[in-house]
């Protein structure tokens, strides 16, 4: 049975991220949801879950090289909190809304039925398959263009938009969950007056739920908050690992 997906899409694909691709079969591979194989059985090709794995492990690379370079004063806590925040589920899926991909997916019946071509993690997760069939049709140096053109020439407004998004998360899931609103406090700061850092906690009344680091007091509260989601709503299993990993605070 042929696979869904319409060679004149994955053209105007081709067009609008300005990448040809020599592997037509990769590029097809990319966009194709697990769920269409349980479903097509007869189906030769496989899932973009393996090409998910590379894509994520070579989107991480690239970002932390360019914020090892671009932030030569950060440390190894903030650069982690930094590149959490480009890589995170909520930022890869809106990249892949601006991309249209989630019309070039083939999914199940089930699964488009749904909503599939709208779940932020399948969003996500085809975002970086197709950074995995980037970097194996056309290697390293396509793929970090692709890469500085969708997320680093906008890198600062991403993770400010991350963080503001982790602290309205924050107070909904307590207001949810305890009907309280966090607060934040300042633990700690430390450092010369033009280049000072701060530690931020927040608290569900006296219980500490997470703490972050900042140049400034709002960005140290902002990962503050992401630090406390993590703790209280982790992610399934089956979400792209490494992201997990990533997201974790560095004490």
């Amino acid at each position: 049975m042929k696979t869904q997906i319409k060679p004149n899409s994955l053209a105007d694909l081709e067009k609008q991220i300005q990448i040809r691709f020599t592997d037509q079969k990769l590029l097809e591979t990319a966009f194709i949801h697990r769920s269409y194989l349980n479903e097509h059985k007869d189906f030769k090709g496989d899932s973009n879950e393996r090409m998910e794995f590379l894509g994520d492990s070579v989107l991480s690379l690239i970002v932390s090289k360019f914020l090892f370079n671009e932030l030569p004063k950060s440390t190894e806590g903030e650069l982690t909190q930094i590149r959490a925040s480009l890589v995170r589920t909520e930022t890869l899926a809106f990249l892949s809304q601006n991309l249209h991909l989630g019309q070039y997916l083939s999914l199940a019946k089930g699964e488009e039925e749904s909503g599939g071509r709208q779940s932020k993690t399948i969003l996500a997760n085809t975002f970086e398959s197709l950074i995995g069939a980037i970097f194996l049709d056309r290697g390293i140096g396509e793929t970090q263009k692709f890469i500085e053109k969708n997320i680093l020439s906008n890198w600062k407004h991403l993770t400010h938009s991350a963080a503001a998004d982790n602290k309205s998360k924050l107070q909904e899931i307590l207001q949810r969950k305890y009907h309280l609103s966090p607060t934040y406090k300042l633990i700690k700061s430390w450092g010369p007056d033009h280049d000072r850092n701060f530690e931020v906690g927040v608290y569900k009344k006296e219980e500490l739920l997470g703490s972050g680091l900042g140049k400034n007091k709002q960005m140290a509260a902002q990962n503050a908050a992401e630090n406390a989601i993590a703790r209280l709503a982790p992610k399934p299993q089956g979400e792209a690992h490494s992201r997990l990993k990533s997201s974790k605070l560095v004490s």
